[in-house]
């Protein structure tokens, strides 16, 4: 058979597009329809200035990456021990819902954004919300598909497209019948993509690019879903025999 050109991006979309779950009897699916949380995330490429332009890229800068043009810092002790025990100092619960401000995203962005904040920043769920993340790619830096993968999750893939995302608009495209139920999705380069599930699995859930070169640079958040009302929908407890850093 002949295959597709590897830079063949009409091939690969016709594929990923037609995909969906076989919504039978046999296997349903639940696609969630009151959504109570809603984050809109824009997805980029960014610079760190490097005193003295001493770093070895753009303009003597160091590349970065973010989520809401925050680049992820990964703490020297891990975000479910701090949240668990109440560790003070180790990250923020502000991770915000919306980016610092709106801008044509796929558009010519100049300098937009193009210089990120650095956190550890989480955002706090409550336990049963249903949720939407509408993933944003940008112009910023170096446009490009990011493969978005979600831990502690599948989540149902409602929507994708190109340019920017209207909330009136863009959501009358999205398959709330039979979309595919995954775990990662890969945000069109210069496009969106929207997902959704039930916050039913409490814990502190890791949540970025798949490209471990972005992963590195920043474009990590966590996703922290608390407890619900019974000891079955909490976060269980470490184990007792739990190795310790040293």
């Amino acid at each position: 058979p002949t295959l597709p050109n590897v830079t063949d991006k009409a091939a690969a979309d016709n594929f990923t597009t037609r995909i969906r779950s076989l919504a039978s009897a046999e296997h349903p699916v639940y696609v969630p329809k009151n959504v109570t949380t809603r984050i809109f995330i824009t997805v980029s490429v960014n610079q760190i200035v490097c005193a003295n332009a001493s770093c070895g890229g753009p303009s003597g800068n160091r590349l970065s990456a973010s989520l809401n043009n925050i680049s992820f810092v990964t703490p020297s002790t891990d975000v479910l021990q701090a949240y668990y025990k109440s560790l003070p100092n180790v990250f923020d619960k502000d991770f915000p819902n919306l980016p610092p401000y709106k801008f044509n995203f796929t558009g010519d962005v100049g300098n937009n954004t193009l210089y990120p904040s650095l956190g550890t920043k989480a955002k706090l769920i409550n336990y049963g919300d249903v949720v939407e993340i509408v993933y944003q790619g940008t112009n910023v830096g170096n446009a490009e598909n990011h493969p978005m993968h979600l831990h502690g999750f599948s989540f149902y893939l409602v929507g994708t497209g190109y340019g920017n995302f209207d909330l009136t608009n863009s959501t009358k495209t999205y398959n709330l019948i039979d979309p595919p139920e995954v775990n990662t999705i890969g945000v069109p380069k210069n496009g969106w993509a929207a997902i959704r599930f039930v916050a039913n699995n409490p814990g502190v859930w890791f949540m970025h690019c798949h490209l471990e070169r972005h992963a590195s640079w920043g474009m990590d958040t966590v996703l922290i879903v608390k407890n619900g009302p019974t000891n079955e929908t909490s976060i269980r407890p470490p184990p007792a025999n739990l190795p310790i850093c040293s």
